[in-house]
């Protein structure tokens, strides 16, 4: 069996790792009458399908992809969520 998978995947700088984007959008934000924002930081959201044949299969193509693909984990973290959206019966030739 085959199962498919939606990731959703959650990318963020490390807590140590300066942000100035987050910054000029705190400003940005601030400025806009919102004076009790703080601590604002900018990561990447990215979903995907994946297939695999069990749930840690795909989780572990998952730790692969976003180690060498979607974070920079020297400066960056990650997580994601996996979520089973079919099964398909495999066919034999």
């Amino acid at each position: 069996m085959i199962h498919k998978y939606q990731a959703r995947i959650y990318v963020t700088l490390r807590p140590s790792v300066l942000d100035p984007a987050g910054v000029a959008l705190e400003s940005g934000i601030k400025q806009l009458g919102y004076k009790k924002v703080e601590q604002v930081r900018i990561g990447k959201y990215i979903e995907l399908m994946i297939s695999a044949g069990e749930e840690n299969t795909a989780r572990q193509q998952l730790e692969e992809i976003c180690q060498q693909l979607l974070a920079n984990p020297v400066i960056e973290n990650y997580r994601f969520d996996l979520i089973e959206v079919s099964v398909e019966m495999g066919t034999s030739v």
